[in-house]
């Protein structure tokens, strides 16, 4: 039980802080010297991130829901739909030399430090003041193709799809707003599938939702912070704690 909201409280805290919660899921463990959670439990993990999504742009979700039709849902519709075909072809196509990487930590660390390169690219990048409302197709393309880089554990999903978004000229709060929104299609997949795998072969344990709840509850927090932190100090927190982090983790795994 105590394990599960580990990993639960690692998932949380990292799904949304750029810095890679599926990269941290393989290198804690490995440098714990401990098993980590498997790719089915960690699926379903993202669940209460998933949650945490939802309930923190609910206004959002919800004029989605009931105003479909409005200008500003079809665009952000529009873009969550283009957004969300990368990675889904991609993850479909190569899911099994992607699940490879995750026995391989020292490739994981090399990755995280990627990530904070990518990070410190974004620190340079000029303000933008465009809202998600004023996206246009072509915003989707690139940030859905961040999105798809981000299947390599390691790479951050949250910091690829925000840098993009900043690349476009997305404001740093408008940048995380898309990118969120953008993975509850992914999340939600993910989980769902590996989800009911986990029920069929019996693996669902009460200690699975401990650790969901635990991940959900922290996730919202780590929302929060970093939508404050984006505003304030922007990336370069984050790109310093990767490179640092992944060149650690590389010598130490």
């Amino acid at each position: 039980m105590l394990t599960s909201a580990l990993w639960g409280l690692v998932q949380g805290l990292t799904e949304f802080l750029p810095i890679s919660s599926s990269g941290h899921l393989v290198l804690i463990p490995a440098l714990l010297g401990i098993d980590g959670p498997d790719l089915a439990t960690s699926a379903v993990l993202h669940l209460g991130t998933l949650g945490a999504i939802i309930w923190y742009y609910r206004i959002d979700i919800g004029r989605l829901i009931t105003r479909p039709g409005s200008q500003e849902s079809r665009t952000i519709w529009m873009l969550l739909v283009i957004g969300t075909i990368p990675a889904a072809i991609i993850g479909l196509s190569l899911s099994g030399p992607i699940d490879v990487i995750f026995t391989e930590p020292w490739i994981v660390a090399v990755c995280l430090m990627v990530t904070g390169l990518v990070l410190a690219v974004a620190t340079l990048l000029p303000p933008g003041s465009r809202r998600v409302e004023n996206g246009k197709w072509t915003d989707a393309i690139v940030v859905g193709i961040a999105q798809a880089f981000a299947l390599l554990p390691g790479i951050s999903r949250s910091g690829m799809t925000i840098t993009a978004g900043l690349a476009q000229g997305l404001d740093r709060v408008q940048a995380a707003r898309y990118a969120f929104l953008l993975g509850v299609p992914a999340i939600a997949g993910a989980g769902l599938i590996e989800g009911a795998d986990l029920i069929r072969i019996g693996g669902f344990r009460a200690s699975v939702l401990v650790g969901t709840v635990v991940a959900g509850l922290v996730g919202y927090a780590a929302i929060s912070v970093l939508v404050r932190l984006l505003a304030t100090r922007g990336l370069l927190p984050f790109a310093v704690y990767c490179l640092v982090g992944g060149a650690a983790a590389y010598f130490l795994v």
